[in-house]
Order: structure tokens, then C-alpha cells, then sequence
């Protein structure tokens, strides 16, 4: 058996703003994963190289429930009437229409709104045909995270829980004081399993998967005793995103967007001890340091290669954020 994916897999390894996106191609096919909602139409058409058309597909299920997983179901449930099923903690917050949903309101990345229709618990099965997918239970990104193994494959679809040369950013404020020991009790879990293959969230699939989650476990450890890397892990990762989605933050906006994010707020105080307006200009020298930002004249834009819609090609960078800062600075929201 070698580390090749099989050919009823296929896989999609996407750059940001969107997740990785598989498929189970089988009786009953199932797609996991359907990515950032404006790369819906790049969706549509893989699916169609791929050979299964978005009305055949039996499932469309999410490893969990931010924007870069999930932003592409409600566009599919509403003209393909595809079935999502989700694990219960998290399914039952979109199903509510609550404002914590998808952390849509602290992350500032809104996601358009699409129902669960099934609710999975830590060892459910989906069964496609020939193959079955494990349902494993991996909080710590999120509560409701999931894995899904399939043992006869010893193949192992992880989501955020794993990935080749980074660990998922942690989110204490949204997920609970304890998500760093279960992300940690997660990766635990996943070690005991038999698996020669795994599929990350982002980037390349995981041909040595011991390793990578033995390297997360160490890195998890570290953070336990110097939780500040917790908060420079997770600013820089969701500012990063926030540089991707936008397209750039001209240099006067970049100040006003991170005081008007709950993020921003919520690290800046409960880690680093500091108000969030004078952590402005040592978060942003952190950005530059580490090189997940660089300026390009007058726009801070994100270093890592991502796409970037029509609609940027056509106007640039953005001059605004999804919070409607206005010209005098002044903050809608938040």
C-alpha cells in the first residue's frame, strides 16, 4: 500500500482564502469542505471536472464551521437541496440564527446562512457505497470540530486538527478556556489511529501523519507554558486572513479596522495585558517581523499566495472593511 490517494479521492488543495475540498466519489458521493463563498463558481467547476455534477451529491459535509470551510454551502443547499449534516454544538447555533455562529461576529468574516439537517456525534458513520467514514470527534479549533477516518484505507480526512507545517490557531474566547488542552487531547486521539494518509485543511496532504501530529502535539505543549504564543499565533493568522479577504488595508484604515474587531480586543487584553490602541503598533511590527504582512507602497497585504475576486482585479485594493469604516474613521459595529 503506498501513500497515493486512492482514485475515488479527489483532492482539491486550494489556496486562501479557501480550505482544502475532497471527494468521496462512490454510490452516495460526498463532498467535504466547500470553501471561502466567493470561490463558489471555481467550486462548481471542479466539480465538473471531476465528473460529479453538484446535484448528484449525497452529502455535503464541513470539518467545521468558519468561513474558509463553509462559506460555498449555502449557494450549493439552496439550488442543489444538498443535505448538510454538522457535529450538534455547532449545528445547532447556525440552526438558531445565533450571532456566535460560524464566529462570524468575532472573526468579522460573515458567512451566509444555510440550515443542518443532521446531527453527528463521535463515532457516527457515513456510508457512501464501498466506503465509510468514521466520524471523529477533534475539538480544539473549534467545539464541534471533526475528523473522519476510514480505517480499511487508513485514511484520515482531518480538517484544521492537523496540518503539514503549522498547528490551527486557538480562539479561548469563543471555544472555551480549555480549547488548547483539547486541541492537545484531539491530537492525542488521532495518534492512536492507524493511518498512512492524511488530509489536511490547508495545504499539502500528510504522507507522514505521525509525525505532523507529534510535531503539533510538541508545539501545543510549548504553548502551554507560555500562552502569549497562543495570542501572536492566532492575531497573526486571522490578521493575515482578514489581509486576504480584503485584498490589503490602505496604511491609514489598517489602525481604525483592528480596533473595531472583537478579536483584536479580546487577545490584546486577556494576553497581552495591553489596551488594544497602543497594541496596535506593536502587532503591526510583529506582522512585518514574522513576514506574514508586508507594505507594498502604501497597502499592508498578506504574504501568502491567495486568490483574489473579480470584483478586486477590477477596484484594487479595498479601501474599506466588512465593517464599513468610514472616511472619518468612525466604526459600524463591532
Amino acid at each position: 500500500m503506498t501513500n497515493q490517494p486512492p482514485d475515488w479521492l479527489h483532492f482539491w488543495q486550494r489556496p486562501f482564502p479557501s480550505a482544502n475540498t475532497l471527494l468521496i466519489e462512490d454510490e452516495k458521493p460526498v463532498l467535504i469542505d466547500s470553501g471561502f463563498g466567493r470561490d463558489v463558481p471555481a467550486l462548481l467547476r471542479w466539480l465538473q471536472r471531476s465528473a460529479i455534477a453538484p446535484e448528484r451529491l449525497w452529502l455535503l459535509v464541513n470539518t467545521h464551521y468558519h468561513s474558509d470551510h463553509v462559506g460555498g454551502n449555502a449557494h450549493l443547499q439552496s439550488h442543489f437541496q444538498i443535505h448538510i449534516p454538522a457535529h450538534r454544538w455547532e449545528g445547532q447555533l447556525i440552526n438558531n440564527h445565533d450571532p456566535e455562529a460560524w464566529s462570524a461576529r468575532f472573526l468579522q468574516q460573515p458567512v451566509e446562512p444555510y440550515h443542518v439537517d443532521q446531527f453527528l456525534e463521535d463515532g457516527d458513520e457515513l456510508v457512501t457505497g464501498k466506503h465509510a467514514l468514521r466520524v471523529v470527534h477533534t475539538p480544539g479549533h473549534t467545539l464541534g470540530h471533526l475528523s473522519f477516518y476510514l480505517p480499511e484505507d487508513k485514511l484520515l480526512i482531518c480538517g484544521d486538527a492537523v496540518h503539514h507545517d503549522d498547528v490551527a490557531w486557538i480562539n479561548p474566547f469563543r471555544e472555551g478556556a480549555g480549547a488548547l488542552e483539547r486541541a492537545m487531547q484531539s491530537l492525542e486521539r488521532l495518534a492512536q489511529l492507524d493511518i498512512r494518509l492524511a488530509v489536511s485543511g490547508h495545504g499539502p496532504m500528510l504522507t507522514r501523519p505521525q509525525e505532523a501530529i507529534e510535531r503539533a502535539r510538541q508545539r501545543y505543549e510549548q504553548w502551554v507554558h507560555e500562552p502569549e504564543k497562543v495570542g501572536w499565533h492566532a492575531c497573526k493568522r486571522i490578521f493575515a486572513y482578514a489581509l486576504m479577504i480584503h485584498h490589503g488595508l490602505l496604511r491609514d484604515r489598517v489602525s481604525d479596522y483592528l480596533l473595531s474587531c472583537p478579536w483584536f480586543r479580546d487577545y490584546s487584553r486577556s494576553l497581552f495585558h495591553t489596551e488594544p490602541e497602543p497594541f496596535v503598533p506593536l502587532f503591526l511590527k510583529e506582522m512585518l517581523r514574522s513576514g506574514a504582512a508586508t507594505w507594498q507602497d502604501e497597502p499592508l497585504v498578506a504574504t501568502t499566495p491567495y486568490t483574489i475576486s473579480p470584483d478586486q482585479q477590477r477596484t484594487g485594493v479595498l479601501l474599506v472593511s466588512l465593517l464599513n469604516i468610514d472616511r472619518r474613521g468612525n466604526k459600524d459595529g463591532g
